[in-house]
């Protein structure tokens, strides 16, 4: 499998310390620079307001299938967490498009650090990516 960025983040985040524990934690105002190789593909995304911006998370660690998570004190699997140490670690955030100029997005929301590779940008549909209640759902 090869994935190829499409693109690169610039964040006031330098280090896993400095970046919220969610997007949704900050206000922040992050940048995406597309590469010009793909900046066709932002064609219309300023009709967008929401995006899901997927990126590898380049300075995780990738050896840990066991974390604790924040305010817990059992260890659980990575995969039933959100912690960024994963074999794969691919971050994905919904952001707010706040400026759109030519194949760079203003953004905020975004938890990635400055320099990640961004790997994909979907549209955001509330009536398919928002989930009003889960049956069963544990905490």
């Amino acid at each position: 499998m090869i994935l190829k960025p499409i693109g690169v983040v610039k964040s006031p985040f330098k280090t896993q310390n400095d970046a919220p524990r969610q997007g949704r934690f900050s206000d922040a105002v992050s940048e995406i620079a597309i590469f010009d190789e793909y900046a066709d593909g932002l064609h219309k995304i300023e009709n967008l307001r929401h995006i899901i911006v997927l990126y590898w998370m380049d300075k995780a660690s990738r050896d840990k299938l066991r974390v604790v998570p924040p305010g817990e004190t059992e260890e659980r699997g990575v995969f039933t967490t959100r912690s960024p140490s994963r074999p794969n670690p691919i971050g994905l955030c919904v952001v707010e498009i706040l400026e759109v100029e030519r194949n760079r997005l203003k953004v905020r929301w975004l938890d990635a650090l400055d320099g990640s590779p961004v790997i994909d940008i979907k549209k955001y549909s509330p009536e398919i990516d928002c989930v009003n209640q889960l049956e069963g759902q544990q905490p």
